[in-house]
């Protein structure tokens, strides 16, 4: 008898079913995928300020990361905003460069917090990672930034302390020194029940030394090029609170990239979280843990590294999972104008497959531009569909390129069979709003089954953009809870399977750019109201069955003890 936890409130169950074996999954009836803008009722004030100069320097055309996690556990998800820094100072010189985090209050509104947590930050911020590393039941977060990354422990009662010094996770590069960190991730490496963190690094970059670039006489952003790439670094926990860098032994410190996406999953079954970092102009990497403590790239041998074409790509916000329902995550990242957005496809024994063309992501991506994506059903039927937030990389775009600098966001539905098309002209009136998008963030904002977006802009207010698809297919959304895992529960392998066959997903904030989402697991069932099974396999190697689940709840799952 499986042993679980209802969100509400049921208490502690057990329910038996007679299993079915799984058919061919049947399509839903396609709705339209509808999204609102609802940053007006939801009295969020805040602009990503990214301190635009003359000179151009890179790193203001990179920030804008937003995270999505429950900080309070009051079973609604807040919002947390990282933001720039005065240039060239790099220093939040006052109150409208402090990174923000907003509570919501359950009614549509969210209340800014920030002071009383202690999250305004410091420095020229990026990116922001969401994971309970110390196990004590409460979401830490780290931000990550230009020479400065910072470590918040949640304290439990609405406050964070920065423990970043006592932690030892400031970020140093060994013959770098403090390095520009776009992303970051938290994912069990060694499966020891403690979550890890993986810091992405971008370029060796200094603003007291970088060249101004320009076309003619218009300064532009420079390419990345011009400058070398900076090594990641993985940072072990001890469990005392505190972390070992462990770059050189794991061999993760011998990758030099230009890290801007990172996106975990165990890709090969091997009970080992591997790793994906999109890399801007380098070849990406597909770190495959080997499960001695040690990672190996293997994304040329397995066909990640490269776009269809054989070439590099600029790598920006990537999501590695299983889009086509038969067990094996696939890869998706966002590119620059020109690239496509690569997609390839899991084919077993290490390997993958560029669908890009044959999907329709070719015709659809090539002149676009995105930066923040996630792999999510939007409509619940069964199938994740693809979002990606569109803005080109130069402010002045329309002078120097004779393109457009603000781009609407774009919804790519999976129509299966690795199949997607392009439905943002019918996803509402807000959705088609162009401006300088950056970084996206998923979860349900409301609880009510459906996907949310949350969207940064450059220098301009976010886009809170509430799902408002009008369907009626079923859904679930798991919390996990780990005891011998972590207890977010990130990395647990998740199938389900209803009378019309069966999914896969895996618990994981990173993912998109510079973001962090709900570390939830939503699946859209179609029209299928009771799930049959339920299995997870959680990191350590322990093996749940639930059976006969109905749908169209927030189920807490308590790990089993055996």
């Amino acid at each position: 008898m499986a042993l679980f936890l209802w969100d509400t409130g049921a208490g502690l169950r057990g329910q038996t079913t007679q299993e079915k074996s799984p058919s061919s999954s049947a399509p839903s009836k396609a709705v339209a995928i509808v999204f609102e803008n609802a940053l007006k009722q939801s009295k969020i004030s805040f602009t990503l300020k990214n301190s635009v100069s003359p000179h151009r320097y890179s790193i203001e055309t990179m920030t804008g990361g937003v995270a999505l996690f429950d900080y309070d556990n009051d079973g609604l998800l807040d919002i947390f905003f990282t933001n720039g820094a005065a240039i060239p100072s790099l220093e939040k010189t006052d109150s409208s460069f402090s990174n923000r985090l907003f509570h919501n209050n359950g009614d549509g509104t969210f209340t800014d917090v920030t002071e009383k947590a202690g999250l305004g930050g410091i420095g020229y911020s990026m990116g922001v990672a969401t994971g309970d590393y110390d196990n004590d039941g409460f979401v830490d977060l780290y931000v990550t930034g230009v020479n400065h990354n910072q470590l918040f422990h949640n304290n439990g009662n609405g406050t964070f302390s920065d423990v970043t010094e006592k932690a030892g996770v400031k970020g140093i590069v060994p013959g770098i020194g403090k390095a520009w960190a776009v992303a970051a991730g938290w994912f069990d490496y060694n499966n020891d029940g403690l979550l890890d963190l993986l810091v992405v690094n971008y370029l060796n970059y200094d603003i007291k030394t970088a060249s101004a670039c320009s076309v003619g006489k218009l300064p532009t952003y420079c390419s990345p090029n011009d400058f070398q790439g900076t090594p990641n670094i993985l940072y072990r926990n001890n469990g005392d609170g505190t972390f070992t860098d462990v770059s050189t032994a794991s061999h993760i410190g011998q990758y030099v990239g230009k890290g801007m996406g990172v996106a975990f999953a165990d890709y090969d079954g091997d009970g080992f979280t591997d790793i994906f970092i999109s890399n801007d102009t380098s070849p990406n990497f597909l770190l495959h843990n080997n499960g001695d403590g040690t990672f190996t790239d293997e994304a040329s041998d397995a066909g990640v590294a490269y776009n269809e074409m054989g070439k590099t790509v600029a790598g920006m916000g990537a999501d590695f999972r299983d889009l086509n329902n038969d067990g094996l995550p696939d890869i998706f990242h966002t590119t620059m104008f020109g690239d496509t957005f690569p997609l390839y496809e899991n084919e077993g024994k290490g390997q993958f497959n560029d669908v890009t063309s044959s999907s329709g992501l070719t015709a659809a991506t090539g002149r676009l531009t995105a930066w923040g994506t996630g792999a999510y059903d939007f409509d619940n039927d069964g199938l994740k569909d693809l979002f990606t937030a569109d803005a080109a990389i130069l402010d002045n775009s329309v002078e120097v390129e004779h393109r457009p600098y603000r781009l609407p966001n774009r919804i790519f539905r999976n129509i299966g069979n690795f199949k997607f098309e392009d439905v943002s002209g019918t996803a509402g009136a807000d959705f088609a709003d162009p401006a300088a998008h950056r970084g996206a963030a998923f979860g349900d904002l409301n609880n009510d089954g459906k996907v949310d977006v949350v969207v940064t802009v450059l220098n301009g207010p976010p886009e809170i953009l509430m799902n408002r698809t009008a369907s009626e297919h079923h859904w679930i959304i798991l919390k996990l809870v780990g005891v011998k895992d972590n207890r977010d529960g990130l990395g647990t392998r998740i199938k389900i399977t209803t009378a019309h066959g069966s999914q896969y997903n895996e618990a994981t904030t990173a993912l998109s750019y510079n973001s962090s989402s709900d570390k939830r697991v939503h699946f859209g069932l179609g029209e299928d109201a009771v799930i049959d099974r339920i299995e997870l396999s959680w990191p350590t190697g322990v093996k749940q069955v639930l059976r006969g689940v109905k749908a169209d709840q927030v189920l807490t799952i308590l790990e089993s003890s055996k």
